[in-house]
């Protein structure tokens, strides 16, 4: 729903401004914990909290001869400053504002995507429950196989999207992480206590471990997570768009008002919504395999690593947040057809029930290749005949000596395949 959409909130976090303001907070809590420790005067500390400001314009500038995103940040404060930039970024190496900052940037980013699939879960309850007994072909290999309920595809997406909640919120745990343990992570300029002040007021958790950066096995987890997300996503939108086709039309995603399905022929109604969902779990995947390219860098490290995550680290943030958003849109606005899905159950003339015929030969006695040879003969004729399965082995003497005509009436019982509904749904929780 539009005014819940949170795509210009996530955007915000990857923006210039937020950033530098986390460097900014991180280096005064640097200071008070020098102070703290007595190792620079408490005025310093309020002086320059009250004189340092950074200007977007001017860090560009100075950026641009620098060639260093830090450089140019710490300069620029420090012209605020004064005499007192002395104190400024002591023991402190870019990695140490950058890795920190990212992990803020992360646990908010993380937020955002949480509550979207808390929605999206709460949105597939109802719609699950809404349509626990709607009952429609299951089909294995696009064929149809045996039936299901319509909220029993719902409770299996419901179920695949909590667990993906589970895993963004490890993630989001394993990349909510911090470091100031200098150039190779030895903190030869900095003590562990500082550390430990600064990233216990931001609340994160210092790397046990580093080098000059924080390992990128953390953030490989990370999006490699967010990449499972979209493929659920896209296993859910392809769903639908099958069920949309005009030969089925089970199920259609919403269609608005005014909206307009191809410049050329008016009646068209396509799944676009659930196509672009498909396309972007695509960039997903693919920004999962640099992410994992970004784990091997040159000892206690190399630059490699950072012109990619700038890229891959936003983009998928804000791309999975809008995959969600736009998915819990289709799901609320979802169009179903249970007449269609009616007459697709009855399509196969009762070919559905083939597997009960069987087991029901096979009680009888019947070795299980011969029960198999004598049901797939009568589903065969059902094929390439107009009678239907239940007419075929009515005058199937082969079946007409283990099973009777009222045997065979009940084998075609809907009914049978949805017992255990209920128990499915108390098993996912629904």
């Amino acid at each position: 729903m539009i005014s819940r959409y949170s795509l210009p909130k996530m955007a915000g976090i990857w923006q210039d401004e937020f950033k530098f303001k986390i460097m900014l907070k991180i280096e005064f809590l640097v200071l008070e914990a020098f102070a703290k420790e007595g190792m620079i005067p408490k005025q310093v500390v309020k002086r320059i909290k009250k004189k340092a400001i950074f200007d977007l314009k001017k860090i560009a500038r100075i950026e641009a001869k620098t060639q260093h995103d830090v450089v140019a940040f710490v300069n620029c404060i420090a012209e605020s400053i004064g005499a007192d930039a002395r104190y400024l970024h002591l023991g402190l190496t870019s990695s140490d504002l950058l890795d920190t900052t990212l992990g803020i940037q992360l646990r908010h980013a993380s937020d955002i995507l949480i509550d979207d699939l808390k929605r999206l879960l709460k949105v597939l309850s109802e719609k699950a429950r809404r349509y626990k007994e709607m009952v429609c072909i299951g089909r294995t290999h696009g064929v149809h196989a045996e039936p299901i309920t319509f909220g029993l595809k719902l409770a299996l997406w419901f179920d695949e999207t909590r667990r993906n909640l589970e895993r963004l919120i490890q993630a989001k745990e394993a990349v909510s992480v911090g470091k100031l343990s200098g150039a190779v992570g030895t903190y030869a300029n900095l003590k562990p206590t500082i550390e430990a002040y600064v990233l216990k007021r931001l609340s994160l958790k210092p790397a046990r471990i580093s080098t000059q950066i924080i390992q990128r096995d953390l953030y490989a987890q990370y999006i490699c997570t967010l990449a499972i997300i979209g493929a659920s996503l896209e296993k859910f939108a392809q769903e639908i768009r099958h069920l949309q086709r005009t030969e089925v039309k089970e199920v259609e995603e919403p269609f608005g008002k005014g909206q307009k399905g191809s410049s050329a022929m008016p009646h068209k109604r396509n799944p676009v919504i659930c196509e672009r969902i498909c396309g972007l779990a695509r960039i997903l995947r693919a920004n999962a395999i640099a992410s994992l390219e970004n784990i091997a860098l040159w000892h206690e490290r190399d630059i490699s690593h950072s012109s990619v995550e700038r890229i891959i680290i936003p983009d998928s943030t804000l791309v999975l947040d809008y995959m969600l958003n736009k998915f819990i849109q289709v799901i609320e606005g979802l169009v179903v057809y249970p007449d269609n899905m009616l007459a697709n159950l009855v399509r196969t003339k009762g070919l559905i029930f083939s597997q009960r015929v069987l087991l029901a030969l096979m009680d009888k006695g019947l070795p299980r290749q011969k029960a198999y040879d004598i049901v797939q003969r009568c589903a065969m004729k059902t094929s390439e005949t107009s009678l239907d399965f239940k007419e075929n082995l009515l005058k199937e003497k082969e079946v007409l000596k283990y099973l009777s005509s009222e045997e065979i009436e009940k084998i075609f019982d809907l009914g049978y395949y949805l017992r255990h509904v209920d128990k499915i749904f108390q098993k996912v929780g629904l």
